[in-house]
C-alpha cells in the first residue's frame, strides 16, 4: 500500500500561535502533541503540523499554501479574517491586475487567497493547493509514492491530487531556487505496512536516505532534495 500524505510540517518559533492562526482560517481544531501542534486534515484536506524550531526564515520558501474563494466577497472576508488573526500583506512582485492576494502568516510564511473562478483549484475545498517550488520529476515521484494521479502535467509543471479529491499538491517547474540548508516546510507521510519495505520502495523511485533526527524518525529526501518524514500509522506523532 502506498504511503499516505498526512501533513505538511512547518517549522515555527511559536507552534501554538501559528497553529491557532491556521485553525482559525480553516475552521479546524488544534491538537497538541510532543512535536508541537497539529491542525488535522481529512480524507480531502492535507493536515498542517507546526514544529518548534529556532531556524530563521531566509527568502521565499519552497512551499506555500493557497486558500480558495467562492466570490469576491468571500475572498475579501478570508483576507480580512487572516489579517485579524495576525497575517499581513506581502509584496512578492505580483502585478496589480492579478486576482490573488498574497499574505504572510504571523511567522512570515507566504500564502495566497486565490480569486473566485480559478479553475485549477475549483472544487478543492478551502485549502485548495500546496504550491511547491520543484521539478516535474519530483511531481512524478510523489504521484508514484502516494498513488495519487497526475491532474496536471504540462511543460515542466505537474500536480497531483488524492483520488478522493480535495487539496492539490503542485510543482511549478524550473527554475528551482537553490536549497538553503534544511527546509522549513516538509511532508509527513504515514503507512500501515512495513516501514523498511516502504523506504526501500521510495528509494527505488528516486528518494535518498537521510540520518535519523532527534526523534529517531526515518527521514528521506525526494529527488529535489526536500526532506520528508516517513512513519508507521501506529507510531506516536
Amino acid at each position: 500500500m502506498p504511503s499516505c500524505l498526512l501533513a505538511v510540517t512547518i517549522d515555527a518559533h511559536d507552534p501554538a500561535r501559528l497553529a491557532g492562526f491556521w485553525a482559525g482560517l480553516l475552521g479546524a481544531q488544534v491538537v497538541e502533541d510532543r512535536r508541537g501542534a497539529l491542525v488535522p486534515g481529512s480524507a480531502t484536506r492535507v493536515g498542517l503540523r507546526f514544529a518548534p524550531s529556532t531556524s530563521e526564515k531566509a527568502g521565499l520558501e519552497r512551499v506555500h499554501l493557497h486558500l480558495t474563494s467562492t466570490s469576491p466577497g468571500d475572498q475579501e472576508q478570508t483576507v480580512a479574517a487572516a489579517l485579524e488573526l495576525g497575517a499581513r500583506h506581502l509584496d512578492v512582485g505580483q502585478h496589480p491586475a492579478e486576482g490573488h492576494v498574497v499574505l504572510a502568516d504571523p511567522e512570515g510564511n507566504e500564502l495566497c487567497v486565490i480569486e473566485p473562478g480559478n479553475s485549477f483549484v475549483a472544487g478543492c475545498g478551502l485549502l485548495g493547493e500546496v504550491a511547491c517550488d520543484g521539478t516535474r520529476q519530483v511531481g512524478l515521484f510523489w504521484a508514484e509514492a502516494l498513488g495519487w494521479p497526475l491532474v496536471w502535467d504540462e511543460g515542466q509543471e505537474s500536480a497531483i491530487q488524492s483520488p478522493q479529491g480535495g487539496t492539490k499538491v503542485a510543482w511549478g517547474g524550473p527554475p528551482v531556487a537553490p536549497k538553503r540548508g534544511r527546509n522549513r516546510q516538509r511532508f509527513e507521510v504515514t503507512l500501515a505496512g512495513d516501514l523498511t519495505a516502504e523506504a526501500d520502495r521510495l528509494v527505488r523511485l528516486g528518494a535518498s536516505r537521510l540520518p535519523s533526527n532527534a526523534y529517531g524518525d526515518l527521514e528521506l529526501a525526494d529527488p529535489d532534495g526536500n526532506e520528508f518524514r516517513l512513519r508507521h500509522a501506529d507510531q506516536p506523532a
